[in-house]
């Protein structure tokens, strides 16, 4: 059987109202629900390793006698963790199963909380650290991959930007709690999510995708049905994947070189492209040293500014849920994008009027204006959208490999761009946020001239659209 049988065989699937209508039956929306919820406790947990180390710096080093280098070790390693993460997330969630995988990782944080809990010293507390980022490095990929793979097309979308959502959550939770309990107990707080996690994964089925590659026939069955709701005819959605399934099966195993071939090289390059331009408009830079940017540019409470950046992400990213499955991938990113380069460009020329002594009583002003802009426009678009898309342009046969390359990268770009933006800014501040304003640029023509619309798509109809 081939693509284009598969394809012919989603037509009526996708025609059939009957069958459409069966995805909003209130079991299956609700089982999905559950499923999705359960899941982005992984990404709750992302967000909180993330933002653990802003609010307890000053704590962590007058407790334990750190260096500066050595606190600076102690924030980046999570960074190494996540990569390794990366690059093994693919090949456990295909040999354990998304839940297993998702399992593994909670055990992973749990266990490096812990030893950040109780660290003595730089050792255990940096092997802490690492620890969580391993475990964060494999939810980066496998939670979108989970909730692509169970939800209805018509929602796939906007449940798969609640993984972003929750990020920002964790971070933003981490950030308000750090001010008022002790880097000890905020530790002992990242373990919630992970045991919420452990235990709801009790309840909610394995991806039926993942099931029917590994031939477990009847479980396949029994979790679609579950995901539908017990009187939904699932028989053409199972039928649909059954077949595209066998038909990858078919086709010889994909080793990661094999991803540059003219096959699979147009997934590749969305992937990758979405996951550099998604780090290089300076979103790790700009966010981990926000206060830092206040305080140059001369506010007189830099606290202020950073909490309304904290507080600013979490209803945007809920529109940016909500517009995900309306407006369409590349509408959404584009508008993103145009933001995030007007934010860099008001936060630049705010430092070129302080260098230039020019309207000092703006620059503050201006500042925080450019920055509340630049994460408003990031958090509705551009943080949550490259993970969708990532989520849903590669075939399950080299979704493993693709992947790991895909979030690796990712990683790369987020390691490269907030390690490099206290050297850009003590070098020109206002090029440091121009050259960020040039990327954003750069990704609104990528997205025009590469990036494929995936809304309302299944993801066999997805990949014909790619290959064709």
């Amino acid at each position: 059987m081939t693509i284009d049988e598969c394809k012919d065989l989603e037509k009526p699937f996708v025609e059939n109202a009957k069958i459409v209508d069966c995805e909003n039956e209130d079991g299956s929306i609700w089982m999905v629900l559950l499923s999705t919820c359960v899941a982005v406790c992984g990404s709750f947990e992302f967000g909180s390793c993330v933002g653990y180390s802003a609010p307890t710096q000053s704590q962590i080093r007058n407790d334990l006698n750190l260096t500066l280098a050595e606190y600076s070790m102690f924030g980046s390693i999570i960074t190494i963790g996540a990569m390794i993460g990366a690059v093994t997330s693919g090949r456990i969630a295909d040999f354990i199963g998304r839940k297993g995988a998702m399992r593994m990782s909670a055990i992973f944080c749990i266990t490096g909380w812990l030893a950040v809990y109780f660290s003595m010293g730089t050792l255990v507390l940096d092997m802490g650290r690492f620890l969580t980022g391993y475990g964060i490095g494999i939810f980066s990929y496998v939670v979108p991959v989970y909730i692509a793979e169970i939800a209805p097309k018509n929602l796939r979308g906007g449940l798969t930007t609640i993984n972003q959502l929750m990020i920002v959550c964790g971070s933003s939770a981490a950030y308000l709690l750090g001010t008022i309990i002790t880097w000890r107990n905020l530790a002992l707080t990242g373990i919630l999510p992970c045991t919420f996690l452990l235990v709801g994964l009790l309840f909610i089925p394995e991806s039926p995708r993942w099931l029917a590659k590994v031939g477990l026939e009847k479980e396949f069955e029994v979790a679609l049905r579950k995901l539908r709701g017990k009187d939904a005819d699932v028989t053409r959605e199972a039928a649909e994947i059954q077949a595209y399934v066998d038909t990858l099966q078919s086709i010889p195993k994909t080793q990661i070189f094999d991803l540059f071939g003219s096959k699979y090289i147009r997934s590749v390059i969305i992937g990758v492209g979405l996951m550099v331009f998604q780090q290089f408009v300076g979103i790790n830079g700009i966010g981990f040293y926000a206060s830092q940017t206040f305080e140059s540019a001369g506010l007189s409470n830099s606290n202020v500014g950073t909490i309304a950046y904290a507080v600013v992400q979490v209803p945007i990213t809920i529109l940016g849920a909500f517009l995900m499955d309306r407006s369409g991938r590349r509408p959404l990113l584009m508008v993103s994008a145009t933001g995030t380069f007007v934010g860099c460009f008001l936060t630049g020329a705010s430092f070129y009027l302080k260098g230039n002594d020019i309207l000092l009583e703006w620059v503050p002003i201006l500042a925080v204006s450019g920055v509340l802009v630049y994460i408003s426009a990031f958090s509705i678009g551009m943080g949550a959208v490259p993970w969708v898309i990532m989520s849903e342009i590669f075939p399950i046969q080299v979704k493993s490999a693709a992947g790991s390359l895909v979030v690796l990268v990712n990683w790369l770009g987020a390691w490269a761009v907030s390690y490099t933006f206290g050297f850009l800014m003590a070098w020109t501040s206002t090029g440091t946020f121009m050259l960020y304003a040039g990327f954003s640029v750069l990704t609104i023509l990528f997205v025009a001239k590469v990036v494929p619309e995936t809304k309302g798509k299944t993801l066999e109809e997805i990949q014909a659209i790619i290959n064709s």
